[in-house]
């Protein structure tokens, strides 16, 4: 018998929109919260930075969040989740592996640099927000929010704006 190396298919989307949906219902029931991530980097950052003093005053941004502690938050425990499970779901679908997606152009060195600082703006974004994309996008939406409504349609939109300035940039 041989072992099948090809990767299983992604699933439907409507199926998969669905699955998140259930999930997202179950988190809400579950834990009393929705889905969301950004406020675990918050705790991450705050846990890195207690030796800090400059940073972890009681007046700071970050001492409050220190002191609750990373693990005593729901989010914590939801992020670990969510990349157990996503660790899981790659390899019984035959799709784990180690690269770098983006344009051949930019070359590899660029496009991580490229990459990570979009991601360091996605972050600050998030931060003013009050709400990353699953946070504000998937539960705001879910609750009718107008911040989560107003939130999907600037995202969308930032994404198509920047698509455009940055397409064909060598």
């Amino acid at each position: 018998m041989q072992l099948q190396t090809m990767p299983k298919p992604f699933w439907n989307p409507l199926w998969a929109g669905l699955a998140l949906g259930v999930v997202l219902l179950l988190t809400f029931l579950i834990t009393g919260h929705g889905l969301g991530a950004t406020g675990f980097t918050t705790r991450l950052t705050a846990w890195l930075a207690t030796g800090i003093p400059s940073l972890m005053g009681e007046e700071s941004y970050l001492g409050p969040i220190a002191e609750e502690g990373i693990f005593s938050a729901w989010i914590t425990w939801q992020v670990i989740g969510v990349a157990l499970g996503a660790v899981v779901a790659a390899r019984l679908a035959r799709r784990i592996r180690v690269q770098v997606d983006g344009q051949k152009t930019l070359g590899t060195p660029r496009r991580l640099l490229t990459a990570f600082a979009g991601g360091m703006l996605a972050g600050l974004g998030a931060r003013i927000a009050a709400g990353c994309t699953s946070g504000m996008g998937l539960s705001g939406a879910a609750t009718l929010s107008i911040a989560g409504f107003t939130f999907l349609v600037t995202f969308f939109v930032a994404g198509m704006i920047v698509s455009r300035l940055v397409r064909g940039v060598q």
